[in-house]
């Protein structure tokens, strides 16, 4: 279906990165029998109770005075969740108070749920963590693990299997059909970097070998390899600045900031800000296709910054 591209490495974050393999095959490594029908006042009294304890446990990774202990309780956390899961019929179980604390999403069809956050692992270096549920009779748990870091300069290049992905945090996900094939345009941000942002648009693709994160549906050329089109829209930006990426319901677009360096240097993306003009995707031909300046450029005093209300 899709094109498989070369992808980067770095052996600064190995350590890192073996912590988060051992994690994805916590998470990946697990199955349970799952009965068909709801699920029954037992495991329901049960599911609540594991809930409450995550609770906890979420506080503590994400407050806890030691950032060094952040990954901890994390690692913690994620045991619970592992067990929680293997109740069976645990996909019914919406979590409503653990939704407080991470990020828990599905897309309109529920083919599947994504549980996501981030912890801080020091003063300036946050890591994102997930796992993707599938609503089956045996219980299907794929654990990802935050590959961001080692792709470099290959990141809107590369598809990422074998749980390795793209760690951000999520808030929503568009489905389109590509070729027959259901594609999944994940929405994501990310904090990891100590000078700049990042918002994402990553495609997942799920088929009986697994999940594959990142696929040739943009109208932007890659630079990195002339003649292919990018796998993975990433927008980085200066830290401190509302720079925008979301789905207009009305327009049927997803309309984003258009950045710029505020020193003109187009090599240092955290220094990029918004410029006051909007491009968009639009969905035709089985690809988001790239529209630029669909707004006027709104003018500004010197010094002032656009806000949330301005990017409604």
């Amino acid at each position: 279906m899709f094109k498989f591209v070369g992808m980067y490495t770095s052996a600064m974050l190995k350590k890192l990165f073996l912590f988060s393999a051992v994690i994805f095959a916590l998470l990946s490594g697990n199955r349970a029998s799952a009965q068909g029908g709801g699920i029954t006042p037992r495991d329901l009294e049960k599911l609540q109770i594991m809930e409450d304890s995550m609770m906890v446990t979420a506080d503590s990774m994400y407050e806890a005075y030691i950032p060094d202990t952040h990954v901890g309780y994390s690692e913690r956390f994620i045991r619970q969740l592992v067990k929680t899961l293997k109740i069976p019929n645990s996909y019914l179980y919406p979590f409503d108070k653990l939704k407080d604390k991470i990020n828990i999403i599905a897309p309109d069809d529920h083919s599947f749920r994504i549980f996501n956050w981030g912890v801080d692992m020091s003063a300036i270096f946050r890591r994102y963590y997930g796992a993707i549920q599938m609503p089956s009779e045996n219980l299907k748990l794929y654990g990802l693990s935050d590959y961001s870091e080692q792709l470099g300069k290959g990141a809107e290049d590369s598809i990422l299997t074998g749980g390795k992905w793209y760690g951000a945090l999520y808030y929503r996900i568009m489905t389109n059909d590509v070729e027959g094939h259901k594609v999944y345009t994940l929405f994501g941000f990310s904090a990891a970097n100590a000078l700049s942002n990042k918002k994402v648009l990553d495609p997942l693709t799920i088929t009986d070998n697994g999940l594959a994160f990142g696929a040739p549906i943009f109208g932007i050329g890659s630079k990195n390899f002339p003649g292919r089109r990018i796998n993975r829209f990433i927008m980085e930006y200066k830290k401190g600045v509302t720079v925008g990426l979301n789905w207009d319901d009305e327009k049927k677009v997803i309309i984003f900031d258009d950045l710029t360096s505020q020193v003109n240097d187009p090599n240092r993306k955290y220094t990029y800000v918004p410029s006051g003009q909007y491009n968009a995707f639009m969905w035709l031909n089985d690809m988001w296709t790239l529209r630029m300046n669909i707004m006027p450029i709104q003018e500004l005093q010197d010094g002032q910054a656009p806000t949330e209300d301005d990017k409604k």
